[in-house]
């Protein structure tokens, strides 16, 4: 056929052509059983067997059983094979058997193995493995594929591998493709050996994958294109996804819209969603129903997870739950949150806990918190470990947040970690800061910044021109720490710029602690403006320090106050400051207060 550039179809013939080629077909047909029909009139044994075998394929098991029977009766084994065939299709299955019998033992492989069916439909096993044992060797396709099949359900695997894939390799679709799962199945459960061993059992795999695909195996397709997706090759997997959507499979359907959703092409996702969701799969109907609860179409939303439900995906149950807590329906959000988590759903159990936890049912929670985190609820575990932290159950909060920082929870880690620094134990608190930093939290940055630095020698002292040594660790994890919004991080970012002499960098640290409200920035970048001659701006941000609670920022607006002749004003900041402390700025702005007061009283 000639290919349509571009299109990927193809053109078709047109339909005088399709019926001049279909009226030549019953012509030569015609014409070939009148030549047979001659021939069986000279007697010839095997025009008699090829016409009763074009009858039976017609139907005609009158005709047919007639030239059968004659060509058995002189030894032609096809024609015994056949006649077993139409009196099977008849409804004699002993006297087919008895047939096939004699077809076999003349060395028919088909024959041998219509035989070992029917013993294995009988219960016979033994039996049938020996015929279709007798067939499969002679190279029969089907008698490789049954034998196969045979020993698979027996439990003799590595008998049942060896005839699959003799199957496979004569062009056996369902054969390539039961050989390609037994394989994946292999390497899922860990047996495939060490990483050399793998890549090729996976390169085996893939390829009867394929091979069940090109001849039109709807699951191998779904399957392929599973396995190109998750190599990343989404154009020839979404063709995969396609060709076995379009053959009737849900789950390739479904497979199919998130490829489309992940490209953008949200309306076209929806098609295929939609036609999954019709043939009952779960899963598209929770995709269609998340799509129309972006959209804010709640009711549709509903409608699509209660399908989900309805094809029994707990799914659906879980994701009604977050539709009505969304809509502050809290107590039809609970009761589809406990459908799901009965069903064993760990985040419907954990959202349950938590739904009764903000409602003061703590006693009511902590057992569906178990029971999430039991099943692989990381956020349960680490829920978990709130709870007994809550109630000072140290030793008891630590174990879950183990458990859960060794799934790779970010915050578990972070709390392992500083648990760990308040045991003395640092080498294993770094570790668990260093995880946690790793997985972006800047508390974790600016703690495991601050260990480091606690453990770092002295700066030596530069010579004017000596380039200055590169940065420390700890300098990056402070800045890590700092560009992820960390007030008491870019305090110390700050400092040590000051330190390097570099103002510029110093203040725009101190700035943006200052302004994310750190009295302590405020402070500091105070102190760094009023050194820069910046006296009238330095004192808004010690002023704002002050307000916060900042004791020297109060003790510098007194002496600024004093300095001025602002007297009762540097009076009353000298005040704050002794109230706010610590012991040496409270003594030092008592002196001053004191000195004030006698000043005003003068």
């Amino acid at each position: 056929m000639a290919n349509l550039f571009g299109t990927g179809r193809f053109a078709q013939p047109s339909g005088q052509e399709e019926a001049t080629d279909e009226a030549q077909e019953v012509a030569d047909e015609a014409a070939e059983e009148v030549r047979l029909r001659l021939a069986v009139e000279a007697g010839e044994v095997e025009a008699m067997s090829v016409l009763g075998a074009m009858l039976l394929r017609r139907g005609d098991f009158d005709g047919a059983e007639s030239h059968l029977r004659a060509a058995t009766a002189a030894g032609d084994r096809a024609a015994a094979n056949n006649l077993g065939v139409l009196l099977h299709q008849r409804g004699y299955a002993d006297e087919a058997a008895g047939w096939w019998r004699i077809a076999a033992v003349a060395g028919s492989a088909a024959a041998a193995h219509a035989l070992g069916r029917h013993f294995r439909e009988r219960g016979d096993e033994p039996a049938a493995e020996y015929w279709l044992c007798q067939s499969a060797e002679q190279g029969h396709v089907l008698g490789a594929y049954a034998l196969a099949d045979l020993l698979e359900h027996r439990g003799d695997d590595a008998g049942a591998e060896r005839w699959m894939r003799a199957a496979a390799d004569r062009g056996h679709r369902e054969a390539a493709y039961r050989l390609a799962r037994t394989l994946d199945r292999r390497a899922g459960q860990g047996r495939a050996g060490d990483d050399g061993a793998a890549a090729p059992a996976a390169v085996e795999t893939e390829q009867w994958y394929r091979q069940a695909a090109a001849r039109g195996h709807r699951r191998a397709a779904l399957h392929l294109g599973t396995i190109l997706e998750k190599r990343g090759e989404l154009k020839e997997a979404g063709r995969w996804y396609l060709t076995s959507a379009k053959d009737g499979e849900a789950r390739a359907a479904c497979a199919l819209g998130f490829l489309l959703r992940d490209a953008g092409d949200s309306e076209s996702a929806a098609v295929w969603w939609l036609r999954a969701a019709q043939d009952g799969d779960g899963n598209a109907a929770n995709a269609l129903g998340a799509l129309h609860a972006e959209r804010g179409e709640t009711q549709t939303a509903e409608r699509w997870y209660r399908a989900a439900m309805d094809a029994g995906d707990d799914n659906g149950a879980y994701n009604l739950g977050l539709l009505c807590a969304e809509q502050g329906r809290t107590t039809q959000a609970e009761q589809w949150y406990r459908r799901a988590a009965y069903a064993g759903h760990r985040e419907a159990s954990n959202a349950l806990a938590i739904l009764l936890l903000r409602g003061g049912d703590e006693t009511g929670a902590e057992p569906w918190f178990s029971k999430a985190a039991e099943a692989g609820s990381v956020d349960a575990a680490f829920n978990l470990g709130i709870l007994h932290a809550g109630r000072s159950e140290d030793r008891a909060a630590l174990r879950w947040y183990e458990r859960a920082a060794a799934a790779g929870h970010t915050e578990a880690a972070l709390q392992v970690g500083m648990a760990r620094l308040r045991d003395g134990d640092e080498r294993e608190a770094e570790r668990f800061l260093r995880c946690a930093a790793g997985g972006g939290s800047a508390e974790a940055a600016y703690r495991l910044a601050a260990l480091l630095d606690a453990r770092r020698p002295p700066a030596p002292a530069h010579e004017l021109g000596e380039t200055a040594q590169e940065k420390s660790e700890c300098e990056e994890w402070y800045e890590r720490a700092a560009s992820q919004g960390h007030r008491r991080a870019q305090v110390r970012v700050g400092m040590l710029a000051a330190a390097r002499g570099d103002v510029v960098e110093a203040a725009r640290w101190y700035r943006e602690a200052a302004e994310a409200g750190s009295r302590n920035g405020a402070f500091n970048l105070g102190l760094l403006l009023a050194r820069e001659g910046s006296e009238p701006e330095a004192v808004v941000w010690w002023r704002r320090a002050a307000d916060a609670g900042h004791g020297r920022a109060a003790l510098r607006l007194a002496l600024v106050c004093a300095r001025r002749g602002e007297l009762a004003e540097g009076q009353r900041w000298a005040d704050r400051a002794v109230s706010l402390g610590p012991r040496e700025v409270a003594e030092r702005a008592a002196r001053l207060r004191d000195a004030l007061r006698q000043e005003l009283s003068a």
